[in-house]
């Protein structure tokens, strides 16, 4: 359930009937914008307070009666104003009190003191409640509510819960733990440095340093299978998942979608497509990828994350999954569309700082953390080239490192005519990242090869971002149980045939169907397939005509 999110008008005084018409009174004129909280002890008051503003909410204004026997109104004033320095303060005080409350006008910056008994409220509490308040919402900034991040900005913890919140389309706040904000919210939260990052949810949760799964359930993710027997088991969410997932649910089959990290794939990590069929301008990875759940989700399939299926086993034609939890799946076929991760760095020093100044595809999470700053792409294939389009909104310069001469090779010409027309992007070819060198806390500089000419040399940098080539996510694959080509990419269909030793691993008379492996009724779709276009559009058709080959496979199940 959503928490009510407006601003708070707290009130304090010891005795019960005068918080009692206090509060009828403020409910009264105010209820429509304001919660009104009250209680009759201060200290319980003061530890509300601090509840309050651990979870994120506002209070627009403290209302404290001067004499309580446990704490004066002054003192509980100025021991609130640390929390919400900007909420209003008034004092309620009897006409022998008064020469207090001027003094506290001073003291802890009053706003007003009011007279007991302020009957009728209409002249002698509304005008002036109703007139602090509106100056309140004059410099009032609404605090952002959803999903706040406080870390290190080199942390490689830290980088991994934002970029696994931007894949699953979460928004949140990043907070830098050394900023003020940052060591007020640490503080509060009696959080440590090892314990970083501190996630805090719009329901006041924290969580420090989270295991992604706890994350996904504190989120209301389903990381757990809820039927016992389906038609078909999509592993892997990309787009190739989404659209078998899509296929699956609008005709009738018992669907399961399992993710291991976040949906789609490599696609949903671009800054931009333009060459998607039905999009003229183009259109994020992000808005695919939360168009194509949005089906999914439509069409009843279940979509399990975060989950990792670590093992396929065959009993009477049943396909037995494990997951990494120990649980087992049963499915009459599987559809392999697990695509393929960036090929990492070989270079010296890129392991020590990965998630600290070293990025794997990452251009959206980290970009607006490269504002005015030296970055470096190494890639030149069109993930490289919309990511390098991105970060060149926000870094100083960015500088695409290419073994190549130049990208017209590997890159579309969409894309690097874009590349030229921007000023702070350069290529520079025949160039390699032979170390990546830094101190303790995040990558510095870089030592590049010339390859014309075998000269080595050192250049500053910020950031650096791989796009480097692709290998399949098929190492969770038992050897020898799903035939693949030398890289690891899955061999589907007539190639099962292309030779003799390749035939032996084709057990039934009738041909292989054309996205299904050497296992009758597992298929491979999308960049996981060997031969695969590696294209979004081929992906989605790939992922829709794999159902239509599970429809034919359970036609003789």
């Amino acid at each position: 359930m959503a928490r009510d999110r407006k601003p708070i008008i707290l009130s304090v005084d010891d005795d019960q009937q005068v918080l009692r018409s206090l509060k009828r009174d403020l409910r009264n004129q105010y209820q429509a914008d304001y919660r009104i909280v009250s209680t009759t002890k201060p200290a319980e008051a003061l530890e509300a307070v601090e509840d309050l503003k651990r979870k994120g909410e506002t209070i627009a204004m403290f209302l404290s009666d001067q004499r309580m026997p446990e704490m004066l109104g002054v003192e509980f004033l100025e021991r609130a104003r640390p929390h919400y320095p900007a909420a209003k303060r008034v004092l309620l005080t009897a006409y022998s009190d008064t020469d207090a409350a001027i003094k506290a006008i001073n003291d802890v910056q009053l706003d007003y003191y009011l007279l007991k008994p302020w009957d009728p409220p209409e002249e002698k509490l509304y005008p002036v409640i109703g007139e602090l308040l509106e100056d309140w919402k004059l410099t009032h900034r609404p605090a952002f509510q959803g999903i706040r991040v406080i870390g290190y900005q080199y942390s490689p913890k830290s980088h991994n819960v934002k970029d696994w919140l931007a894949a699953n389309l979460l928004p949140y706040e990043w907070v830098d733990a050394r900023s003020e904000k940052g060591e007020e919210l640490v503080k509060l939260h009696h959080c440590k440095v090892v314990e970083l990052p501190l996630v805090l949810l719009e329901d006041g949760t924290a969580l420090s340093d989270p295991a992604l799964d706890d994350l996904a359930e504190a989120l209301g993710m389903s990381a757990t299978v809820q039927e016992d027997l389906y038609d078909v088991v999509i592993i892997g969410s990309g787009p190739s998942g989404m659209a078998a997932a899509v296929y699956g649910g609008s005709e009738g089959l018992k669907t399961l979608v399992i993710e291991k990290r976040a949906p789609g794939g490599q696609a949903g990590s671009s800054s931009r497509i333009e060459n998607y069929l039905g999009f003229p301008s183009g259109l994020s990875g992000s808005e695919l990828t939360r168009r194509a759940m949005a089906q999914t989700l439509r069409f009843g399939v279940e979509v399990v994350s975060p989950r990792e299926v670590t093992n396929i086993e065959i009993r009477d034609n049943y396909k037995i999954l494990t997951l990494d939890d120990d649980s087992q799946v049963k499915t009459k076929t599987v559809i392999l569309t697990t695509g393929v991760q960036y090929r990492m760095l070989e270079a010296e020093g890129a392991d020590r700082f990965n998630g600290a100044g070293v990025y794997y595809g990452a251009a959206i999470t980290e970009a607006k953390a490269c504002e005015n700053q030296n970055v470096f792409v190494v890639g030149g294939g069109n993930s490289a080239g919309q990511g390098a389009v991105y970060l060149s909104k926000f870094a100083r310069h960015v500088t695409i490192l290419i073994r190549k001469p130049d990208l017209t090779s590997s890159m579309s010409s969409y894309l690097i005519d874009q590349i030229d027309e921007i000023e702070n992007i350069t290529v520079q070819g025949y160039r390699e990242v032979i170390k990546v060198c830094g101190d303790d806390d995040h990558l510095q500089r870089l030592v590049l090869q010339n390859l014309e000419d075998d000269s080595t040399y050192e250049i500053d940098a910020d950031a650096l971002f791989i796009f480097i080539g692709a290998r399949p996510r098929t190492e969770w694959l038992e050897a020898g149980q799903i035939m693949t080509d030398k890289r690891g990419f899955v061999i589907t269909g007539r190639d099962l045939l292309a030779s003799p030793s390749r035939r032996k691993g084709w057990s039934l008379e009738r041909n292989p169907f054309l996205l299904e492996t050497c296992q009758p009724g597992i298929f491979a779709a999308g960049d996981v397939r060997s031969g695969a276009m590696n294209r979004v559009a081929s992906a989605v058709g790939e992922g829709a005509m794999a159902i239509k080959f599970v429809h034919e496979y359970l036609s003789e199940f």
